[in-house]
């Protein structure tokens, strides 16, 4: 007797497409994986964006305040409710000339949603009266209503629903427009003024703080959100500097 023939067996039609099925289900779960990985870095990335503009602006905020000098024309720090002014030096440039410097919230197109911004806006350099006087207005302009020139000036740090400005004077913090002190007229200390001279008579200038508390209310939904303060104290209290 002849040997038997046996027939060739492959995947019956059933077969194969249960294990089409499993592999699209494989390959369902692999992209979902990679793409919560994804999500996850980019998150990660969000939030380390965050965390470095956040510190590089509270740093700024610090620097911009221990450069602050007083003159016989304006304020070395003013607040009025809705911007802080600050008149700083500039050690950076040759002949260590002023700057004003603002810190505000605003809404600021493009940026952060349009939900507001803490941002910082600074002058060019000023070495007279004029020009001083002149960038101390437009800080405060700029807070209100900027022009397209001022907007070009401005730094948005990050994302701020709210903010707060505390004073510490005679030993407790306080509300900036309240009355604390008496009001004084401290000398020409800068080189804008002294440019000048000393011919014209100014009005009473207010006490500075010994201290500023930032407060700031993060912006919800953004990767950093919550309240964040921050002390400042001036150096030659904290025994920094002489």
């Amino acid at each position: 007797m002849g040997t038997p023939l046996h027939r060739a067996r492959g995947f019956t039609l059933i077969e194969l497409l249960v294990a089409l099925s499993v592999m699209a289900l494989l390959a369902l779960l692999s992209w979902r994986g990679l793409d919560g990985m994804v999500r996850v870095q980019g998150a990660m990335h969000q939030r380390m964006d965050s965390v470095v503009s956040l510190q590089t602006g509270l740093t700024q905020w610090s620097a911009d305040l221990d450069a602050v000098v007083e003159t016989a024309q304006v304020s070395g720090i003013d607040y009025d409710g809705s911007v802080l002014r600050l008149t700083r030096r500039d050690t950076t440039l040759a002949g260590s000339p002023l700057r004003v410097v603002g810190w505000t919230r605003r809404v600021i197109e493009g940026r952060h949603g349009g939900r507001g911004s803490w941002a910082r806006w600074q002058s060019p350099p000023v070495r007279t009266r004029a020009e001083l006087q002149e960038a101390w207005t437009r800080a405060q302009l700029w807070a209100q209503n900027p022009s397209d020139a001022e907007k070009l000036r401005e730094v948005a740090v990050i994302g701020l629903d709210q903010w707060q400005i505390f004073y510490y004077r005679n030993n407790a913090w306080s509300n900036p427009l309240s009355a604390a002190g008496d009001a004084a007229n401290p000398p020409a200390t800068d080189a804008a003024s002294s440019t000048a001279g000393n011919t014209a008579q100014n009005s009473a200038l207010a006490p500075q703080p010994d201290g500023i508390r930032l407060v700031l209310a993060l912006s919800a939904g953004q990767p950093l959100t919550g309240t964040l303060t921050k002390d400042w104290i001036r150096p030659v209290l904290g025994g920094v500097k002489s």
